[in-house]
């Protein structure tokens, strides 16, 4: 699973001018199966996407087809996590035959 931060970068006012695509391309992520969430930072400090089921290099070159980051609106911040537990269904959701520790 890999928690990727958008934050917003240096051509943050150009935002409004990518939308549509950077939309799209969120959408695209979650009909694929890899994104299992997209929401807002607080502080309208850029978003965050919850992704599963892919490895990191494809990921990774997922994130480069954003509008937003091609056109340097928002840097990425991609990390990996490994989880150990888990609310019961999470792993189903994000692609693992089972959990190492599911909590009740």
């Amino acid at each position: 699973m890999h928690i990727i931060f958008l934050k917003f970068g240096p051509n943050r006012a150009q935002a409004s001018d990518w939308m549509s695509g950077h939309a799209r391309w969120i959408q695209q992520g979650i009909d694929d199966g890899i994104f299992l969430m997209a929401g807002s930072l607080d502080d309208a400090r850029g978003g965050v996407v919850l992704a599963s089921n892919t490895d990191s290099e494809a990921l990774l070159a997922r994130i480069q087809k954003d509008p937003f980051v091609v056109h340097g609106v928002v840097t990425p911040e991609v990390h990996a996590v490994t989880a150990s537990r888990m609310v019961a269904g999470m792993a189903e959701l994000i692609g693992r035959t089972r959990a190492a520790s599911v909590a009740t």
